[in-house]
Order: C-alpha cells, then sequence, then structure tokens
C-alpha cells in the first residue's frame, strides 16, 4: 500500500481523519504536522513537497494558471466571510469602504485570499478597482511565476502591516486569521456580519479560503482522487458544522463559489487569463458529501 503525504489544518472536520478513525484500504495517510497550516503553500506552490495539501484558494488558481503540476480536489477546509478583516485606525476619518478611493491599504501580500474576496467586494458594492489604490505588500506570493501589478509596491525591509497602520504610514490594513484587539483600530465596514450576509444573498456561499490539491500524477491514479473526496466527506460527517457549512465537499457545493474567485483573480490581476473549468477541475471527481 502506497503512502501519501498530506499537509492539512486542524479543524473539526479533520479530526477523524487526522487521528485515524477514518482510514482507506488504498493508501497510508502520512500526516506532516505544519503550523500554521499556511506554511505548508508556498513549499506545495514551488516544489510540490507533499503529495497532497491544504491551500489557500488564491495560490491554487495562480498555481494552475502558471502551470504547477497539482490538481484541485472539490474539498474545502475553511470559508469565512471577509468584512471582519478590514481594519483602520479608531480616529481615521474613514466612514466606510467607499471612502478608500485613492487611500494606502496594506496586506500580507497582494495575493492573499482574503485580499482577493474583498478587492472584489470593493469593486461589486462600491465601484473601486483594485488600482484605485494604493497597495503596499508585505511578501509575494506562494507562487514564484508570479510578479505583483505596477500598482503594488512593498513595504521597505523591517516594516510591519499593523505598525504602519497605527504610524500613519497606512490608511487602512487587511489582516489574515489573526485579527488584532487593540482599541486604537476599528473595523472600516461598520457592520461586518451584514455586509457579509449581503455577500451570501448576493451569490449564495461564503468565500472559501482554504481547499485541497493533490499532486497531478496522484489525481491521474484510478480513483485516488475519488478516495481522498470519500475520507474528507466521511470525517467531516462525523464532525458537527453547526448552521452554517464552513467546509462544503463536491463539485455543485464548491463550484460556483471557485468561478467568483477565479473571475476575481483574473480581473484583480493575480492570473494572466481567466481559468476555464476544464483547468480548474482537469482530475477532480464530481460530488460527494
Amino acid at each position: 500500500m502506497q503512502t501519501l503525504t498530506i499537509a492539512i489544518g486542524d479543524y473539526p472536520h479533520t479530526q477523524a481523519l487526522k487521528a485515524g478513525e477514518v482510514a482507506s484500504g488504498q493508501f497510508a495517510l502520512a500526516f506532516q504536522e505544519i503550523k500554521p497550516v499556511n506554511r505548508a503553500f508556498a513549499p506545495m506552490a514551488r516544489e510540490r513537497r507533499f503529495d497532497v495539501s491544504e491551500m489557500a484558494i488564491a495560490t491554487v488558481l495562480q498555481a494552475i494558471a502558471y502551470g504547477v503540476e497539482i490538481a484541485l480536489l472539490p474539498v474545502a477546509m475553511a470559508s469565512r466571510f471577509q468584512e471582519s478583516a478590514l481594519f483602520v485606525r479608531a480616529d481615521s476619518p474613514l466612514k466606510g469602504p467607499g471612502d478608500l478611493s485613492g487611500k494606502r491599504i496594506g496586506v500580507r501580500a497582494y495575493s492573499q485570499t482574503t485580499g482577493l474576496w474583498l478587492r472584489g467586494v470593493l469593486h461589486e458594492s462600491f465601484g473601486l478597482e483594485p488600482n484605485d489604490l494604493h497597495w503596499t505588500t508585505f511578501e509575494g506570493a506562494h507562487v514564484e511565476a508570479y510578479s505583483d501589478p505596477p500598482f503594488v509596491q512593498r513595504a521597505e525591509a523591517g516594516k510591519d502591516l499593523l505598525t504602519m497602520l497605527r504610524q500613519g504610514e497606512l490608511d487602512a490594513a487587511i489582516v489574515g486569521n489573526d485579527v488584532p484587539d487593540d482599541p486604537g483600530l476599528r473595523l472600516l465596514f461598520p457592520q461586518p456580519i451584514k455586509a457579509g450576509e449581503a455577500f451570501f444573498v448576493r451569490h449564495g456561499f461564503t468565500p472559501i479560503n482554504h481547499m485541497v490539491v493533490v499532486k497531478t500524477e496522484l489525481a491521474q491514479q484510478p480513483g485516488i482522487a475519488s478516495e481522498l473526496c470519500r475520507l474528507f466527506a466521511e470525517s467531516k460527517a462525523r464532525a458537527p458544522m453547526g448552521p452554517h457549512d464552513h467546509a462544503p465537499i463536491g463539485r455543485s457545493a464548491v463550484a460556483p463559489c471557485v468561478r467568483l474567485a477565479a473571475e476575481y483573480a483574473y480581473r484583480q490581476g493575480l492570473t494572466p487569463r481567466l481559468l476555464s473549468e476544464d483547468e480548474i477541475w482537469r482530475y477532480a471527481p464530481g460530488d460527494w458529501g
């Protein structure tokens, strides 16, 4: 029996899989403990270091566009509304996202998935194009072949995102999972939950942040991709998910979200072309879960 190396995060819906309560008769899984799991994304995108890996959706789309030999599975690991990631100083004159035109905004990387979704919201709800803002980043993309658009500049070495915001060098900042607890900062969306619900009404899904990819040559082996999806679905079935499913599985469940992400990625200059459905799902199985 072959053994596949796998790097995924710790979630309620992966607990049974990582604990060995869900297993396959086709292959064994050797879990690589990488914390936080986003540290696995660049090694997978640049070196294909693992057989199976969690990966941010923006990185997945860039990797496919630039010819990295990975295949996307219709398995979401994490999703959330993004409006609670956009901060300004508490004393900022900005009253809402519509005031951002011409302003300086910082984000860890232009290719960060939270930024992808928020730029989409800014365009849909406020008519803002990416180049209407002055973007400052602190690192490059996980996919080495990609270069940031010309309207994006890199912060000086040693600079810190939130420190620049606090000191007035940035007008706004997009954070990731680590939301700051700082009375000197406030959210730019006055009602972020309401804004997230409005996104759901418009599109019918919660934006996916992370999905699962597999090496192309493994996805081409009969049954491997389907069996991986089955394992994720069975593990998820053993976990309470609450009122909202933040880890959808199956093409019908995730494809509309991935399609919109691909459209955003192309419009924002993250991919050199709009990816086709065949490119995105070339070795993926159908519905599970």
